[in-house]
C-alpha cells in the first residue's frame, strides 16, 4: 500500500520502520503510537531523503525532546566550527539540529550536516531565500519562496519552520497593539517587511496548499512558526500572539487534510505564571498538535545567563504539556554562540526536558533519578558519573580536590551525612577524628 508520509501511513494502518523505532525507544504500544500519529498528536519527522536518520517521535506521551540551533551569519562564517557544534549536539543526544544559516549559499553545509547527523534536521527556508535566489527581499516573487522550500525538502531536511500564520488579518492585531518589542522573530520580520514593501499577502499563507504538496512529496514536517511570539515579558499573551495562534490552528487542520505532519512553535518570553495557561491554549486552539517552545525566557534582565532563564521556563512548559524545547545559550541576545556556549545551552535544555518528564510522570523518567540516588547512597562515585547528564564535568569537579576520605567529597568530609548514616545503620561507630 503506497504512502508518502508517516501520518498517511498511520491512517492507512501501516506500521512503518520509523514508527517501530519510536515505539521501541519510547516503550509505547505500537497501536497507541499509530493512533496518535494518525491523529497528529505525535509527529515523526523523517524526510525520505535523510538516509542515516534515527527516527524520533515528538508529542503526546513521549519524552520531551530538545533542538540545537546553529549555522553561520554574515559576521561569523566558519562552517567547520558549526559542524563541531553539530557533533557536540550529537554527543549529548540532542534529538534535533536546526541549521539557521543566513548568509550566502548554504546548501553545501546543509548536505554535510545531513550526512553527519542521525538526529532530525530542521531549517527556516525564509533565511536562505535571499542567498539562494540572489535577489533583494523586495524583488522576490511569491512563488520563489516555495522553490527554496522545495530545494530544502529535496536535500533531506526533516522539518521546516514556516511563518504562515502572519497574514493580513493577524498583522492588523499587531499594528494596533502597540507592542513594546514589535516582531522579534527573524523569519516573521522578513515576511512582514516583504508584505509591507510589496503590498501582497504572505506567500506561505496565500499558497499554503501548494506548500503542502511540496512537503507531502518528501514527508517534511511543517513547524508552524510563531512570527508574533513575544520578545519580552510585557508582550506575552497579547492580541498579536493569540490572533496568530488562532490562524495556526486553522492551518494545522488544512495541513492534516494534505497528510502533512504538523508542529506548532510557541512563545519566547513570558513570566512563570503565564506559561502553563499558554500550553493549554495552544493545545486547545491547535487540536493537540505537538508544541515546540522557544524557551520561554522567564525574565528579560539576564543577558549572559539566558540558558538559565530559558531552562526555568522550559521545565515549566514541559511539565505543562510542551513536547519539544529549543535550547538557548548564554550568548542569546549577545552574539553567535561559541562551542562552550552551545554545550551550556544543550545541558540546560536537557535538564529542563527531563524535569518536565518527571513532573508529567513519564514512564522511565524517575528510574534514571533513582539510579543516581542509589549510587549516591552507596557513595559509588563511578556509578554516579555513569548516570550524570554531563559525566565529564561531574568527574572533573570531583577530582579537582582531594578529600581525606576517598568515599566523601571536600564539602563535608567525615561529616558526610550519607557516610555516617550508612555506618550507624550498619551498627558501626561514627568517628569524626
Amino acid at each position: 500500500m503506497e504512502f508518502h508520509t508517516q501520518i498517511e501511513a498511520a491512517r492507512k494502518g501501516i506500521f512503518t520502520p520509523q514508527m517501530q523505532n519510536v515505539a521501541q525507544e519510547e516503550h509505547i504500544a505500537p497501536e497507541i503510537l499509530m493512533q496518535r500519529v494518525a491523529a497528529g498528536t505525535i509527529v515523526i519527522p523523517a524526510n525520505r531523503n535523510h538516509k542515516n536518520l534515527r527516527a524520533c517521535g515528538v508529542g503526546q506521551g513521549l519524552r520531551t525532546k530538545i533542538n540545537v540551533n546553529l549555522g553561520i551569519s554574515g559576521d561569523c562564517r566558519d562552517y567547520m566550527c558549526e559542524l563541531e557544534k553539530a557533533k557536540l549536539a550529537l554527543k549529548y543526544d540532542a534529538e534535533a539540529i536546526m541549521d539557521l544559516s543566513n548568509y550566502g549559499k548554504t546548501n553545501t553545509f546543509r548536505k554535510q550536516l545531513l550526512e553527519l547527523s542521525p538526529a532530525m534536521i530542521g531549517t527556516v527556508p525564509m533565511y536562505d531565500a535571499v542567498g539562494y535566489l540572489e535577489k533583494d527581499l523586495r524583488d522576490i516573487k511569491a512563488k520563489d519562496f516555495l522553490e527554496v522550500v522545495r530545494a530544502h525538502a529535496a536535500e533531506g531536511v526533516d522539518f521546516v519552520t514556516i511563518h504562515a500564520g502572519i497574514n493580513r488579518k493577524s498583522i492588523d492585531s499587531f499594528e494596533r497593539s502597540g507592542r513594546r518589542m514589535n516582531i522579534v522573530s527573524r523569519g516573521g520580520s522578513l515576511i512582514y517587511a516583504w508584505m509591507k514593501m510589496t503590498g501582497n499577502e504572505n506567500p506561505f499563507f496565500e499558497y499554503f496548499d501548494d506548500l503542502m504538496d511540496i512537503l507531502y512529496e518528501q514527508d517534511v514536517t511543517i513547524s508552524l512558526g510563531d512570527a508574533m511570539r513575544p520578545g519580552c515579558n510585557d508582550d506575552a499573551t497579547d492580541a498579536a500572539q493569540v490572533s496568530e495562534l488562532v490562524e495556526l490552528g486553522l492551518l494545522t487542520e488544512r495541513a492534516w487534510k494534505h497528510n502533512v505532519q504538523v508542529m506548532i512553535e510557541g512563545p519566547g518570553h513570558m513570566t512563570l505564571n503565564e506559561i502553563a495557561p499558554n500550553m493549554l491554549l495552544e493545545k486547545r486552539l491547535c487540536h493537540n498538535a505537538p508544541f515546540y517552545v522557544l524557551g520561554p525566557l522567564v525574565t528579560d534582565i539576564a543577558p549572559g545567563y539566558d540558558h538559565i532563564t530559558s531552562a526555568i521556563g522550559g521545565a515549566v512548559a514541559a511539565a505543562a504539556g510542551a513536547d519539544f524545547l529549543c535550547y538557548v545559550t548564554p550568548a542569546e541576545h549577545l552574539r553567535l554562540p561559541s562551542i562552550p556556549d552551545v554545550k551550556e545551552g544543550i545541558i540546560a535544555a536537557k535538564i529542563a526536558a527531563h524535569a518536565g518528564d518527571l513532573a508529567k510522570g513519564l514512564p522511565g523518567a524517575r528510574e534514571w533519578d533513582n539510579r543516581m540516588s542509589d549510587a549516591r547512597q552507596k557513595l559509588d562515585w563511578d556509578a554516579m558519573f555513569d548516570q550524570a547528564l554531563d559525566r565529564e564535568k561531574a568527574e572533573e569537579y570531583f577530582k579537582s580536590t582531594n578529600p581525606t576520605d576517598k568515599h566523601t567529597c571536600t564539602m563535608c568530609g567525615k561529616m558526610c551525612a550519607v557516610r555516617n548514616m550508612n555506618r550507624i545503620m550498619n551498627g558501626e561507630n561514627v568517628l569524626l577524628k
